[in-house]
């Protein structure tokens, strides 16, 4: 009852698109008044997604957490985050600091770890 599965689809227009995202999300026991703890299950290239943990670096999910969010907009947020990464606050510097010097470079190998690990 409180670990729960997620799919989302990768964005459109985005590396990720064609993608099937498995996320792990972990509901506390105070949950609405604690965030639930949610991770990618699937590898992401991303600034703000840990590769060995799927850990995620998003700011509702920890210090602007509100009992009012409700799973889908957290869900929402994820998948915007997947569009728009905060590379100023990243959990894997060397992608952040690709997506700022060479987004090409960025999207190609996020693209490929779609291909590898979200099909």
């Amino acid at each position: 009852m409180f670990k729960w599965n997620a799919t989302i689809p990768g964005p459109e227009d985005s590396p990720y698109e064609g993608g099937s995202f498995n996320l792990s999300i972990e509901f506390p026991k105070d949950y609405p008044f604690k965030p639930p703890k949610v991770l990618f299950t699937t590898k992401v290239y991303h600034p703000n997604v840990k590769k060995d943990t799927g850990t995620i670096c998003l700011d509702i999910l920890k210090d602007q957490w509100s009992p009012d969010i409700k799973l889908t907009q957290v869900l929402m947020a994820i998948n915007n985050l997947l569009i728009n990464p905060n590379v100023d606050h990243p959990l894997e510097e060397e992608i952040a600091k690709q997506y700022k010097e060479n987004k090409e470079a960025y999207d190609e190998a996020a693209k490929k770890w779609t291909e590898e690990h979200a099909k």
